[in-house]
């Protein structure tokens, strides 16, 4: 046999089989000679124990991680569902807080001041110029998340630099509170 550009074919490549190498051919061989030799019961429980790690294998390779993510999906399509349903709120939200007109520096210390009265003495306040630095000693996180909402919605204004530390007693530091903020 030969190739169109005059080329042989080897015998071993006329069938289109790749060859193996040499060591792999001798060991084939020596495995063929053995599995002869042995009786019909061993060679069936060989070939049972071959089909049984086979299955193990094709289960934990292939059906088992499809099987535990169709299982586990509806409760991460609903997880991401509320997800969602957050992240709109809050572009609503935002959207909304973008349209609300901003107040005079007078009206943001008024409301600031107000706000401030909540906490007996856990913080103080100074004002530079449109910018305000509040210190908390002790404030638990619930009471410093809806004193931030509230600031930001009477005052309007946002912490743009803030240093916490969390201690037994609460959150201990200093918020920046400006007008406007990053957006």
């Amino acid at each position: 046999m030969s190739r169109p550009g005059g080329a042989p074919v080897s015998p071993a490549r006329a069938g289109g089989a790749p060859r193996l190498p040499g060591s792999w051919i001798a060991r084939r061989d020596a495995l063929q000679a053995r599995w002869t030799t042995l009786a019909a019961r061993e060679r069936a429980g060989l070939t049972a124990a071959v089909a049984v790690i086979g299955l193990l294998l094709l289960w934990s390779v292939a059906i088992q991680p499809a099987w535990r993510t169709l299982r586990e999906a509806p409760v991460r399509i609903d997880q991401q569902g509320v997800q969602l349903q957050q992240l709109q709120g809050l572009a609503v939200e935002t959207a909304e807080l973008r349209t609300i007109a901003p107040v005079s520096s007078a009206q943001a210390s008024a409301a600031l001041q107000g706000t401030m009265t909540r906490f007996d003495g856990r913080a103080t306040l100074q004002w530079q110029g449109d910018i305000a630095s509040v210190a908390v000693d002790g404030l638990s996180g619930d009471e410093l998340r809806d004193w931030l909402a509230e600031v930001r919605s009477a005052a309007r204004l946002r912490a743009t630099e803030v240093q916490l530390t969390r201690g037994a007693q609460g959150y201990t530091g200093t918020l920046v509170l400006s007008p406007g903020g990053p957006r």
